[in-house]
């Protein structure tokens, strides 16, 4: 459009006088001028764009990333908290009360296990990334506070602090103040080192104005000193033990699984049962193990003797396992309710008992059928004592509540106490075998099971109450993993945290300037990470005993 009115105007011109040209002529002129500039404006340059891969590693390691990451994290954790997951006790009965669309939902999601499933092992994995790579970003800055701190500083950085003072002194000697400022700074706990420095600025003029073609040299003393550098690493250190528990969380899982085992006294085994959970499904099978374990005794401590064995009446259980290792020789591990055994790589945990009474040791009075004194008799479970006549008792069984099966074998109606009795094995000197019932129950001499046998009338006087099993769970964690994570990884991360928060790195400076009277000056500023409010009072109360000291 632009060449066409041109056109157009230089058809006229034949038409045109002299003094009309020149102003046509000048329009034209100027129009090209315009064009001419269009055409040739310089565009804005594109800005360079940083390689895909380190916008990635950018966002990866932001700040924001790894919030948004944590929260996710922390749902999940919730969750995981408000649905009952499907490894712990009483999941049964949680699962069946559910509708089955809450069954359906929540286990397609995988929110029955969801420490186990994938989205919840990729958070974790983000996460870590998160905190490894923001680290390496940010670790060299913090660490040149503790390796290259800043020990001197000039006039105009000193008073752009947020707290600082200026003290006018009639001291000349710079030796007498610098030595004020060192022990008055020793006097707050702080251990000051003396700093020469010298600038060069440019003149200024009398105006306040800056004198560019001048510049002054110019010399000083700083007196500087700090505590608590090492808080600038303290989110690196929690940087750290999050990643041990992270990971330690991650290796437990992924390496070792739990089992249980049933141990009865003077049983033997070399097998565990390993447990596959299936929603409201306990799958178990049998899994050898590399050493044998006998049980040798167990123990059940109660807060009333006279009550059941039901956990409402418990102290706590033991659990005495003899181990054989054929690699490794024998050991005895003692398990407890609060003190479980590692074993290369299996802990042992007290998880229930079965609820049937049984007896850990007995008391026997034996009456003898000839007269004469009565004797007592103590023997442990699965144990023989042997009487002054050469007779031998083999305690072999105990049932709490004595009665005669179908088949003729002695049984007990319940679990409970409530017709005890112990079943003996007696051999006589000469080598005769009799089975004996011995009841704690008085009962009628005309009875038949009351009737005296190899030569003696038995009474079952006392015994110690003891469940028939107890069933240890067992952790298999062949790394320690999970010790790892939360006594290392989580004791770490509270003391880290207590370490980052309740400390801080203050840093103080005192420059000592002298001025055109001879006289010397003093700048004192001071600055901390944290706390700034605290930090203020105690600088207050410095730069008020460097007064004290000055003025005397």
């Amino acid at each position: 459009m632009r060449g066409l009115s041109n056109i157009l105007i230089a058809t006229r011109i034949s038409n045109l006088t002299s003094g009309d040209i020149e102003p046509i002529l000048g329009y034209i002129f100027l129009d090209y001028m315009s064009a001419s500039e269009e055409v040739i404006k310089p565009c804005a340059a594109a800005r360079p764009t940083a390689p895909i891969v380190n916008r990635i590693l950018d966002a990866i390691s932001s700040v924001r990333v790894g919030v948004v990451t944590l929260c996710i994290l922390v749902v999940l954790a919730m969750i995981g908290m408000l649905i009952l997951q499907q490894n712990v006790q009483g999941f049964d009965s949680y699962y069946a009360g559910l509708t089955p669309a809450e069954k359906m939902v929540y286990g397609a999601l995988g929110l029955f296990d969801i420490y186990h499933a994938w989205y919840f092992y990729l958070a974790l994995l983000f996460l870590s990334l998160n905190i490894i790579l923001a680290s390496i970003d940010h670790f060299p800055e913090a660490w040149t506070y503790i390796v290259r701190p800043k020990v001197t500083a000039t006039r105009d950085w000193l008073m752009n602090r947020r707290d600082h003072a200026e003290l006018a002194t009639g001291i000349k000697d710079e030796k007498v103040l610098g030595d004020i400022v060192t022990s008055t700074f020793a006097a707050h706990g702080l251990k000051p080192t003396k700093n020469e420095w010298t600038t060069s600025e440019y003149a200024i003029n009398a105006d306040g104005t800056r004198d560019f073609s001048k510049t002054v040299r110019r010399t000083g003393t700083v007196i500087f000193a700090q505590t608590g550098k090492w808080n600038r690493v303290g989110a690196y250190i929690i940087h750290t033990f999050l990643l041990v528990l992270f990971l330690g969380h991650f290796v437990a899982l992924t390496t070792g699984f739990d089992a249980d085992v049933q141990m009865v006294p003077g049983a033997k085994t070399d097998q565990i049962q390993m447990i596959n959970y299936d929603l409201d499904k306990k799958v178990r099978y049998n899994v050898k193990l590399p050493f044998t374990m006998e049980c040798t005794d167990i123990q059940q401590r109660l807060i009333n003797e006279n009550a059941g064995i039901d956990v409402t009446n418990t102290m706590d259980w033991r659990t005495v396992v003899k181990i054989s290792d054929p690699g490794y020789g024998d050991s005895i591990a003692d398990i407890s309710l609060n003190r479980p055994v590692t074993y290369r790589g299996y802990r042992f945990f007290q998880s229930q008992t079965v609820p049937v009474g049984n007896a850990r040791n007995i008391q026997l009075e034996l009456a003898p059928q000839a007269g004469g004194q009565p004797l007592t008799v103590n023997i442990d479970r699965n144990g023989s004592s042997t009487l002054p006549d050469g007779t031998k008792v083999d305690y072999v069984d105990f049932e709490p509540d004595f009665t005669m099966g179908a088949d003729g074998q002695p049984d007990t109606k319940s679990g409970d106490y409530n017709n005890p009795a112990a079943i003996l094995n007696v051999t006589s000197p000469v080598g005769e075998r009799v089975r004996v019932y011995a009841f704690a129950q008085k009962l009628p001499d005309n009875a038949p099971v009351a009737a005296p046998k190899a030569g003696y009338k038995w009474h079952l006087a006392s015994f110690e109450k003891s469940p028939i099993a107890h069933v240890l769970s067992i952790k298999y964690d062949p790394y320690n993993a999970a010790f790892i994570a939360w006594y290392v990884g989580g004791f770490g991360l509270v003391g880290a945290l207590a370490f980052m928060f309740f400390t801080s790195h203050k840093r103080y400076w005192a420059l000592i300037e002298r001025n055109e009277d001879g006289t010397l000056s003093l700048v004192v500023a001071g600055e901390a990470n944290r706390n700034h409010i605290g930090f203020t009072d105690r600088f207050k109360k410095l730069v008020a005993d460097l007064k004290g000291h000055e003025e005397g």
